[in-house]
């Protein structure tokens, strides 16, 4: 709040907010007073991962410069990983996404074409703003030492202490993400990502075993259908991936002391085939017993991330 002269203190104005998706951009206007998005300012938008840069840039302009005007100068913006966060330059080389704003100064291209509704960015982890705002009042909240997880193309995660990402030391994983985890061998994703479940529901389905090619599975949502259904395979295929997350991250639970593990993402909303497997996993590997909880704001819970980290959050490591 502002002080106006003789008179009570303004409200502070709205944060501008992006969120990055590897589909979608996602921008808003979020109320410091509230920690919500203002009714009616919410912007999604199509957005195609694999076009040129200024493509993309001018994408997330557009998505941003529909926003009404009035909002504050300092913009939040949630970025997918791997990105220089402190330096707003993509490190997208080789992963299948926004290759073309490898080595690209994001955070230049969005000012020059924001001009004078824009001040300064602040970029953060799309996990790490997702953790933020489900701990300003989301299901997070109250707890102190918190891991949160979001489950979609791949595992999002983040660490929070005290309301700030950790993301060194021998407490948490490299870079404080699950994703760079193994399991059974195998990279962490390989099991536990969209292409993982699809590819396992098409080998057990196909085969009764885990031998056979899995590129013709039905999405997720559609596995997820008929697990409900009594489909063995599809309710094999989450049963294992969830007890393989639960056994990945038990260990890292147990060290970070945390209390609570917080849920979102698009296979989350599977809630009721998710958390039994993810309970029975960290169970299973000794984590320590703690609440496994469902996100209670999945949607705004990024954009509110993001307008904290605008407000005042440490730069990002």
């Amino acid at each position: 709040m502002t002080a106006g002269p003789g008179g009570p203190a303004a409200p502070a104005p709205p944060v501008p907010v992006l969120d990055v998706g590897g589909t979608h951009v996602t921008a808003a206007l979020v109320d410091p007073g509230t920690d919500r998005p203002v009714p009616g300012t919410v912007v999604r938008a199509f957005l195609d991962a694999h076009a040129a840069a200024d493509a993309v840039l001018d994408a997330l302009a557009a998505a941003a410069l529909a926003l009404p005007a009035g909002h504050g100068p300092y913009w939040g913006v949630a970025m997918p990983g791997p990105f220089d966060y402190a330096t707003g330059t993509g490190r997208f080389a080789g992963i299948g996404k926004f290759e073309s704003l490898s080595g690209v100064d994001v955070g230049a291209g969005l000012r020059t074409r924001l001009a004078d509704r824009c001040a300064r960015l602040r970029f953060v982890n799309d996990a790490d703003a997702f953790a933020l705002g489900e701990y300003a009042a989301g299901a997070a909240a109250g707890h102190d030492r918190v891991v949160c997880l979001t489950l979609g193309t791949g595992v999002g995660s983040s660490f929070l202490a005290a309301g700030r990402p950790v993301h060194t030391g021998p407490l948490v994983p490299p870079d404080g993400h699950v994703h760079r985890l193994t399991v059974d061998g195998g990279p962490l994703e390989d099991t536990v990502s969209r292409r993982g479940l699809r590819a396992r529901y098409a080998r057990l389905a196909a085969t009764g075993t885990d031998g056979a090619d899995g590129r013709d599975a039905p999405d997720v949502r559609e596995v997820a259908v008929r697990a409900r259904k009594g489909d063995a395979a599809a309710a094999g295929t989450f049963r294992y991936a969830f007890d393989a997350l639960g056994r990945a991250l038990a260990p890292w639970t147990g060290r970070f002391a945390a209390t609570a593990v917080v849920v979102g993402g698009s296979v989350a909303r599977s809630w009721d085939l998710v958390h039994p497997a993810l309970v029975a996993g960290l169970a299973a590997a000794d984590g320590p017993d703690v609440p496994v909880l469902a996100a209670r704001r999945p949607e705004e819970a990024p954009l509110v991330g993001a307008a904290r980290w605008a407000r005042g959050g440490p730069d990002a490591p």
